[in-house]
């Protein structure tokens, strides 16, 4: 969607014409949920999240301010929005002081190294895609923040450096480089 159409579409929300939402739902809702889901663990709460960004969109149209990039804008908002449902869930969940300490078995549980082993077995297994989710959530806690905060509008907001340091309001180079240091640490851990 071009800047000019994104800004039609603001334009037909602040006059209540809810086919301008329509418009860029239909555009952005896998953009959106690509930014929240990389940010949250939990499909069903980056689905909720990016649902309710939508909301927040209608609602908070009139602030738009045209030739500052509406991609960016709107990454901007989801991200923030993530970020306040994590910072709301830490508060409320409640610590269970009652698990046994962990064996020393390199960081992972005598469980968890037989749960390992079991998807090694069945490779196809829902099992298996948990256990990787778990294992890039890991490798992903590696990560200083700014590096976490630009691998995922990099790749899963799929938006160019620039973008980035104008969302972070950081040099081109600096974003680059955090970047490029993030992937090398990744690598440390497997991925590709």
């Amino acid at each position: 969607m071009t800047e000019a159409k994104f800004e039609a579409c603001i334009t037909a929300m602040n006059n209540g014409d809810k086919e301008g939402l329509k418009e860029v739902y239909e555009e952005y809702v896998s953009y959106i949920y690509g930014i929240v889901r990389g940010l949250l663990a939990n499909k069903e709460e980056a689905e909720d999240i990016t649902s309710d960004f939508f909301i927040r969109l209608w609602e908070k149209s009139d602030t738009y301010k045209p030739g500052r990039g509406h991609k960016g804008w709107m990454a901007t908002i989801a991200r923030n929005m993530a970020v306040d449902y994590i910072r709301k869930r830490k508060r409320e969940e409640p610590v269970d002081f009652s698990e046994s300490r962990e064996e020393d078995t390199g960081g992972a549980s005598i469980a968890q190294k037989a749960d390992w082993m079991q998807a090694k077995e069945n490779p196809n297994s829902v099992e298996t895609e948990v256990l990787a989710e778990m294992t890039i959530q890991e490798a992903m806690a590696k990560l200083k923040e700014a590096e976490r905060k630009i691998v995922h509008m990099k790749i899963m907001g799929q938006m160019t450096f620039q973008e980035i340091a104008d969302i972070l309001e950081e040099p081109l180079g600096t974003v680059a480089w955090r970047y490029n240091q993030a992937i090398k640490t990744l690598r440390r851990c497997g991925y590709e």
